[in-house]
């Protein structure tokens, strides 16, 4: 993502619990509040990506999933426990990086597909 060989990490990584926002900042002045949701459908694991490419499965009905935890891992990522269950998807600094720096993008692709299939979302909660 980044064209220099500086390292691009979080200065700060804070859970708003009640909007179901991550906010990070970066220490290369970005900052950035991504959802619950967002992260939860574009969970680099296994899971969600697959094993290759065109094996990713869409994720639905996440509307409402909250982030229960934020483990790290080593000094480079750290691990989110959703409220569905699911764990297993490590955020490394450089794929937070690349999620902040293109969320519109990913963001209206995953309302694409999902329309494309058919599915609403669905918000229950405040």
């Amino acid at each position: 993502m980044t064209t220099s060989n500086a390292k691009i990490y979080p200065l700060e990584i804070k859970l708003h619990q009640a909007s179901k926002l991550l906010e990070i900042k970066f220490n290369n002045q970005t900052e950035c509040m991504l959802s619950c949701e967002f992260l939860r459908v574009y969970s680099p694991s296994a899971e969600v990506k697959g094993h290759g490419p065109g094996q990713e499965t869409l994720q639905i009905h996440k509307e409402n999933v909250a982030i229960e935890n934020i483990e790290p891992v080593g000094q480079y990522a750290i691990k989110l426990i959703f409220s569905d269950g699911h764990n297993t998807g490590i955020y490394t600094w450089d794929y937070l990086y690349e999620l902040a720096a293109t969320y519109d993008v990913l963001w209206e692709e995953y309302l694409k597909k999902l329309s494309m299939a058919g599915i609403q979302r669905i918000k229950t909660d405040v």
